[in-house]
């Protein structure tokens, strides 16, 4: 086609489209066109500002790295990320929510035995967590696999440390035959996701903070129930309605509760949606 204008060009976009095997594939691409074609429209983008919005993912692809993710960053203070994990997630009253899986997870954690400190040497002060993963009805899940990390007394996971060459934080530990699990590790704080970045700028631009409220992470695993993905927030943290990433719970803060000696506990018994019956 040729003498496209800014009202014809949608269409002879889309109409390329129109051998597009996969069908999902053909919805996705007719669906993000559309809007960014009515995007671009509404807002009458200029030029510049779409040079400048090239250049802004450039600068997020090239400080990504195996360490750190910019596009997650990105996705998840648009509240991107949260919306896919609700719109996915929709489960039985009683189950434990889902919240977003964040840019710090790695695969391969250590083992550990229950009761294990799993801090291998990250600073904070001393926290033991403990609770039970059962199933919707009640029935304790033995054997569950908890894959469990969390940021040290600065606010840094390991992998942000540059002179850490070894897991701290982070561990997989399996519930015993009556759904319970403890371990120990450290006192979750509040964290800036990492802002020194294009993500930052775009923060600062809009009048955002890049804080997290404190909490860990879990992601657990069990057969015949559905791997869940969240938080355990500390109920006395000052973000908690702010969240940069807008990952935030009522159902998924818990207190974290002084000890004699100076330790802290806190508890958490997580309930799990049973997966769908294959036919």
């Amino acid at each position: 086609m040729r003498n496209l204008d800014q009202n014809t060009i949608t269409e002879a976009v889309l109409a390329r489209h129109v051998n597009t095997l996969n069908p999902r594939l053909k919805q996705i691409m007719t669906s993000l066109v559309k809007h960014l074609h009515d995007f671009a429209r509404d807002v009458e983008l200029t030029e510049g500002e779409w040079f400048q919005g090239v250049e802004f993912l450039t600068r997020c692809g090239h400080i990504t790295d195996d360490k750190r993710q910019e596009f997650v960053l990105l996705s998840d203070v648009l509240g991107l990320s949260m919306l896919t994990v609700a719109m996915n997630n929709d489960k039985p009253n009683g189950c434990t929510e889902a919240t977003v899986f964040g840019p710090f997870h790695v695969e391969g954690a250590p083992h550990y035995e229950l009761g294990a400190d799993i801090s291998n040497g990250a600073r904070g002060i001393p926290c033991l967590v403990r609770g039970t993963v059962r199933g919707v009805n009640g029935e304790p899940v033995a054997n569950a696999m908890l894959d469990v990390w969390q940021s040290d007394e600065d606010g840094l996971y390991d992998v942000q440390h540059a002179d850490i060459d070894h897991a701290q934080g982070r561990g997989i530990l399996h519930t015993d035959n009556e759904g319970r699990y403890w371990f120990k590790s450290i006192l979750a704080v509040p964290y800036a996701i990492p802002h020194d970045g294009p993500v930052g700028k775009m923060l600062d631009a809009t009048g955002r903070h890049p804080w997290r409220p404190a909490h860990l992470h879990f992601m657990i695993k069990a057969s015949g129930y559905e791997t869940l993905t969240t938080h355990v927030f500390r109920s006395d943290d000052q973000y908690l309605d702010s969240d940069a990433v807008f990952g935030v719970r009522e159902s998924l803060i818990a207190a974290w509760k002084p000890q004699s000696d100076g330790s802290y506990l806190v508890g958490y018994d997580f309930v799990l949606n049973p997966a769908p019956v294959k036919e």
